[in-house]
């Protein structure tokens, strides 16, 4: 499975960006795809996950009521809508595809595969 994130930028506070991750290979090597950020300095951390077949949603708290994460399984795509940003949401941005799906969708060591990342800027 390879992934390609994109649709990362600059953008003010308060304001939109949609990110994308498009994914090729088999469909049955992706149980869950998930995506996380990565700020300057710190850990790489959690934001959001989605099960390939069954369209569950998980979030981490900080982004449940700005961010919405969906699939679209004809396009091998999943998106991380992200509305009314922060400047603390700066980061690079990591999808991630399962292929074992254990419950542990916020774990690191739960993914198999991951995209190369794109940069997200929040001014304030």
């Amino acid at each position: 499975v390879q992934l390609q994130a994109s649709g990362g930028g600059l953008v003010q506070a308060g304001g939109s960006l949609r990110l994308s991750c498009a994914a090729s290979g088999r469909h049955s090597s992706r149980r869950v795809m998930g995506w996380f950020h990565q700020a300057p300095g710190k850990e790489r951390d959690f934001v959001a996950a989605i099960g390939w077949n069954d369209g569950t949603t998980y979030y981490t708290d900080s982004v449940k009521d700005r961010f919405t994460i969906s699939r679209d399984n004809a396009k091998n795509t999943v998106y991380l809508q992200m509305n009314n940003l922060k400047p603390e949401d700066t980061a690079v941005y990591y999808c991630a595809a399962d292929r074992t799906y254990s419950g542990r969708y916020y774990s690191l060591d739960e993914y198999d595969y991951w995209g190369q990342g794109t940069l997200v800027t929040v001014s304030s």
